[in-house]
Order: structure tokens, then C-alpha cells, then sequence
């Protein structure tokens, strides 16, 4: 008579696992583009208070140096705007093949749960065949027994 295989709860365990181990990557990689996209609002609202603090210290006088280093600063701060943005798309880039990773996971999971399922069917089908055919040899040997009697 045929048994479970003992594989098949392994395999749907380590399937359950990785789907589990790629959904906690992806909350941290989502978690990094929201971080990334809020220092980057940051950035921009101060570059913008320092533009809008240029502009009104023109009309006023503004030593050489003190306006050499708010331009630099600004500089400065257009290029973090330029560095952030490109960490926002290499998050993003992670979000999605992430994502694509999670659902090729979730298939593999499904797939061994329903692997695990055919196999417990099969072992069930089995199992009524050989008691069918006890049932039957018990039937045959009834008959038997009340000819001879």
C-alpha cells in the first residue's frame, strides 16, 4: 500500500519561507523608496526657502563671500537633489523585480501545495482500492464458504 511522501511538506515549507523572506525585503525596499522620497521632498523645500532668500537679499546688499557661499551651498544641494533621485530609481528598480520575485515565489507555493494535494489524493485513492478489494475477497470467501455448506 502506498504512503504520503515525506518531500512534499518540506518543499511547501521552504516555498512558504522564501515567499515570507521576499515580502520582508520588499516592506524594507518600499520602506527605503517612501525614506528616500521624503529626504528628497526635504531637499527640495530647503532649496527652495535658500532661492527665495537669494532673491530677496539681492535687492538688498549682500557681501561677495556671504553670496559666493549661498550660491555653493544651493549647488550643493541641487546636486543631493541629483544623487537622491538616482537612489529613488535603484529602490524602485529593487521594488519591482522584487515584486516580480514575490509572485514567481507564490506560484512555486502554490505549485507545491498543489503537489502535496495530488499526492495525499492519490495515497486516499489508493487506500479505497485496497480496502475495496479486501472488502471484495471477503465477499468471495462468504460465498464460498455458504456453497460448501
Amino acid at each position: 500500500m502506498r504512503q504520503a511522501r515525506n518531500c512534499w511538506p518540506a518543499l511547501v515549507k521552504k516555498a512558504s519561507d522564501d515567499v515570507t523572506q521576499i515580502q520582508t525585503e520588499l516592506a524594507a525596499a518600499v520602506a527605503r523608496v517612501e525614506q528616500l522620497q521624503a529626504s528628497h521632498q526635504r531637499l527640495c523645500r530647503l532649496y527652495d526657502e535658500y532661492r527665495i532668500k537669494e532673491q530677496q537679499t539681492q535687492t538688498e546688499v549682500m557681501g561677495m563671500q556671504a553670496s559666493m557661499n549661498q550660491r555653493q551651498f544651493m549647488a550643493q544641494l541641487l546636486n543631493l537633489q541629483h544623487r537622491v533621485v538616482l537612489d529613488i530609481s535603484k529602490a524602485e528598480a529593487l521594488v519591482t523585480s522584487l515584486r516580480k520575485k514575490r509572485l514567481l515565489a507564490e506560484m512555486e507555493l502554490q505549485k507545491m501545495r498543489a503537489l502535496e494535494e495530488q499526492d495525499l489524493q492519490a495515497v486516499r485513492r489508493d487506500q479505497e482500492k485496497y480496502e475495496q478489494r479486501q472488502m471484495d475477497e471477503l465477499g468471495v470467501r462468504q460465498f464460498n464458504l455458504r456453497m460448501q455448506g
